[in-house]
């Protein structure tokens, strides 16, 4: 039941998301689109051990905002002082797995026209299990946790591009015994506005 509450809400955003992005194409032009890029991506869980048996898949909802003005940005040192702010949410395939919510500051490297590496790094808060109780599933410790991110993109055109994607998310053992972390990698669809 948790999990249709959370794909409910994850399709709620994505749906507002869309609206919003095209009641921007109909309204007189401004200089910045609201959204710099809404990416949908699905992945599966990459740290299986005995301690941390991640099952089913997990479905990914990000909006990147570019209030720095990241893309008008010239050279390596104007990249990584003018990140590009990204919130969004996983929800997991089996209510058993954490889903979580999340937020942070992304970097764009270009390796070719259209070729690029992105890394990202932020927090999240999660409903996952804390401790060990016996169950399966990760023990991560704390509700919050860091989460930082590496991505590999390709611009198929000016505005949809494809990246492959691995995420870790820890407490990085500040805040207690438990920190059996989140490994996750997949594929991703933006749309860049």
């Amino acid at each position: 039941m948790a999990t249709v509450s959370a794909v409910s809400v994850v399709a709620g955003l994505l749906l507002s998301s869309v609206s919003i992005a095209a009641d921007f194409e109909g309204a007189p032009a401004t200089d910045e689109p609201f959204f710099d890029e809404l990416r949908f991506g699905a992945q599966i869980a990459v740290d299986k051990t005995r301690t941390n048996d991640e099952r089913g898949s997990f479905y990914q909802l990000t909006m990147f905002f570019d209030p720095f003005d990241n893309d008008t940005a010239v050279g390596w040192k104007e990249h990584l002082l003018r990140p590009r702010v990204y919130v969004g949410g996983t929800v997991a395939s089996d209510s058993r797995e954490a889903s979580m919510l999340f937020t942070g500051l992304a970097w764009n490297a270009n390796i070719t026209e259209k070729a690029f590496l992105e890394v990202g790094f932020g927090g999240m808060i999660h409903n996952g299990d804390l401790d060990y109780d016996g169950t399966r599933g990760p023990k991560l410790g704390c509700r919050t946790l860091f989460r930082e991110y590496a991505a590999v993109g390709y611009d198929v055109t000016q505005n949809w591009r494809v990246l492959a994607q691995i995420e870790h998310s820890s407490h990085a053992n500040l805040c207690g015994d438990t920190n059996n972390g989140l490994t996750r990698a997949g594929l991703a669809i933006g749309y860049k506005f």
